[in-house]
């Protein structure tokens, strides 16, 4: 896969190129208004009428005409689409942009969806932090419209057994799925996504999943601030909780089961749609099983049979699917997942148009986007991909990407301008500020106005942390980390503070030789740095009485890597993205530690 997406950015980069789009609001009118004509495609409108051919005008990113008999307006750009089939842009409604996917960067993930005709992608992995400064970086790329998802899950549930507070909300009473609401609310997600199921797939007792009053009030809150929720649920019975509690979207297969009436009456009752994300299921989707005789082989199939079966039932029954990929989990790749997800649903019983429909027009609708784009109807977003074949009659067509519009822009196939900003792998670095953090302020942020997240160890059984801000007399404020260790090999415990808003944007600390802080505590201690390539650190050691600590960057030693295994981390001190203060005890032991005046030096 990345040798294929390498290739591909090199063909677009010669000539077949990408243009800067907008993540959200699109390309900006430009003063003189920019006219396409695409001539003589088949036109598969999502709307559910037969494909039939058509000439189709856009002015300024949007569809203005769609008919036979519709003429090039002066000066319009037109492109001979004869032979080719002309569809709305596809939806990836549950994706993760995780380092360790494929691709792992966002400038890469980009350009895999826009390359396969992923116009609009919904994506469940960032902390609400990070939005702004990733809608910022979006808009400089050639980039679907991308969807971000705030994280709301139960303490020790899924989701909350490795991220952070602010990363993943964690609620188990109303009152607290209504204030999680509110919090992030003031981020602007485009959706919350709820871990309800807190199994694990059956990999431990069902003791962390979210009580169907949580449910209930989180998703009533959430429409109150104009939210749509999407639940991870994977069984029949969680997902006839998410018809009571009138969720928005089951995000995965119901899978442990057969649907009986009763589910399915409680799903359709609830106005609840289906995304069941079978490409993160299908148990070939690595190649063949070595072992066909292992249980847990055996039960991947059977699970997956469930999947396909329930899909069709809950289609059959009038239940809404739409399309979602799971793309980033391991061996579900960008961009060609969501082709094949259409596939699937072909494989589970629905008809090659009813598939495209599910990624198109019904994706837009459970999304809340369907007066906006969807289909191939004037006054919608001219979110456009031409393809050579028919895909209405063979699914596997949907893979014969020609062209891609988004917006009304040509940004991909023959004619597109010339790439240059999805080349890069990250945001071009800021200059490092001197002071990291001096506690002074006593609302959760840093000096840099980033927000510090606890670092827990993660799994069902973590360690618990506080940290907070204390007086230090005379001295100012001070953080103050404790933790009780979890019983396990190796807990651990510490704080992260980001260089920039979300750890988005690295900074470049060239201009300095490392990290000065005071600490007192009660032992060793590690600082961590990040980079976009891999995590630092160095040891240190504190008492009760306040010492100073210079850690300079030379006594870093790599720790972890990013991106291949073969990769050699090299220190450039151009991508620094975090620093952190973290400590490890035996189970069941406690640690505390005090920090103050973190600067570069």
């Amino acid at each position: 896969m990345k040798l294929a997406l390498k290739a591909a950015i090199s063909a677009v980069a010669l000539g077949s190129a990408l243009l800067p789009v907008s993540a959200g609001a699109g390309v900006a009118a430009s003063p003189k208004a920019e006219v396409t004509a695409i001539m003589g495609a088949t036109v598969f409108d999502g709307t559910g009428a037969e494909p039939r051919l058509a000439n189709v005008v856009i002015r300024d990113g949007r569809i203005v005409e769609v008919g036979p008999g519709v003429k090039p307006p002066r000066g319009a750009r037109v492109i001979d689409a004869k032979g080719e089939a002309l569809l709305p842009g596809f939806y990836d409604l549950h994706t993760h942009w995780t380092p360790s996917g494929m691709p792992g960067t966002t400038p890469q993930i980009v350009a895999a969806y826009v390359s396969a005709g992923v116009t609009t992608v919904s994506d469940f992995n960032a902390a609400p932090e990070s939005f702004a400064p990733r809608r910022q970086w979006l808009s400089t790329l050639v980039a679907p419209h991308v969807n971000f998802a705030a994280r709301m899950s139960t303490p020790g549930g899924h989701g909350a057994d490795w991220a952070d507070s602010n990363t993943t909300k964690w609620v188990n009473t109303p009152e607290a799925a209504r204030a999680a609401v509110r919090a992030i609310a003031v981020y602007k997600p485009d959706l919350i996504k709820a871990f309800t199921d807190g199994w694990r797939y059956g990999v431990a007792p069902d003791n962390t999943s979210m009580d169907e009053w949580t449910l209930a009030a989180l998703v009533d809150e959430a429409h109150k601030n104009q939210l749509k929720v999407f639940t991870h649920t994977v069984t029949v019975d969680r997902g006839e909780a998410a018809g009571r509690a009138k969720v928005d979207v089951i995000t995965h297969s119901l899978q442990d089961r057969p649907l009986d009436a009763e589910a399915v009456a409680a799903i359709k009752a609830g106005g609840t749609s289906d995304t069941p994300t079978l490409a993160v299921y299908e148990p070939t989707k690595a190649g063949p099983p070595r072992d066909m005789s292992d249980p847990k082989v055996k039960q991947s199939f059977q699970k997956f049979d469930y999947a396909l079966g329930n899909a069709k039932a809950l289609h059959d029954a009038g239940v809404t699917l739409a399309l979602g990929t799971d793309a980033g989990m391991p061996a579900t790749p960008h961009g060609v997942s969501t082709l094949h997800e259409m596939e699937l649903l072909v494989r589970a019983g629905l008809t090659p148009a009813q598939a495209l429909i599910a990624g198109t027009a019904d994706s837009a609708r459970v999304i809340g986007q369907l007066d906006d784009r969807g289909t191939i109807q004037p006054g919608k977003r001219a979110d456009l991909v031409l393809i050579r074949g028919a895909p209405w009659k063979t699914i596997e067509d949907v893979r014969k990407t020609d062209r891609v519009f988004i917006d009304g822009k040509l940004v991909f196939g023959p004619g597109a301008p010339a790439m240059t900003a999805n080349a890069a792998t990250t945001m071009s670095p800021v200059p490092a500020k001197a002071l990291i953090d001096d506690f002074e302020r006593a609302d959760g942020r840093s000096s840099l106005d980033t927000l510090r997240n606890d670092d827990p160890d993660g799994g069902l059984d973590r360690t618990v942390e506080i940290s907070q801000v204390i007086s230090r007399g005379t001295e100012g404020r001070a953080l103050s980390i404790a933790a009780r260790m979890a019983m396990k090999a190796k807990p651990n415990a510490g704080v992260i503070i980001p260089l920039t808003r979300g750890s988005i944007q690295p900074v470049d600390a060239r201009a300095f030789k490392g990290v000065r802080f005071e600490v007192r505590g009660d032992g060793d201690y590690a600082l961590g740095v990040t980079t976009t390539s891999a995590r630092w650190s160095a040891p240190f050691s504190a008492g009760p009485a306040w010492r100073t600590v210079e850690a300079p960057f030379s006594a870093l030693k790599a720790t972890t890597y990013r991106g291949d295994k073969d990769d050699k981390a090299t220190w450039s001190g151009l991508d620094l993205t975090e620093v952190e203060f973290m400590g490890g005890r035996l189970g069941g032991e406690k640690m505390w530690m005090e920090i103050d005046n973190v600067t570069f030096y």
